[in-house]
């Protein structure tokens, strides 16, 4: 069975706001509520959760970052076609 985990995200298309957001997050702001505030995405509806997915699902970029998370941890910015996400590994 292959290994999967589960994250929420924040993605945003420019860098700078993504360096904004992520010194919120510092600053102990919650996630969720950042991620239905500024995500670009449908997964804001739900506080930027994404689910389980398991390798290969995912770009290489975001993959790579979110399955080198330990639980509860978020990442720097990363980028990929899409923009900068901020990932939060849940699972």
């Amino acid at each position: 069975m292959p290994e999967t985990i589960r994250c929420a995200h924040i993605l945003v298309e420019k860098q700078s706001l993504a360096l904004e957001i992520e010194k919120k997050l510092k600053s102990g702001e919650s996630f969720a509520k950042l991620a239905e505030q500024y995500s670009i995405d449908g997964s804001r509806r739900r506080g930027g959760d994404l689910g389980e997915f398991s390798r290969g699902v995912m770009v290489k970029p975001f993959e790579e970052a979110a399955f080198s998370l330990k639980v509860g941890e978020v990442s720097g910015l990363v980028k990929t076609q899409f923009g900068y996400h901020i990932i939060k590994r849940l699972v």
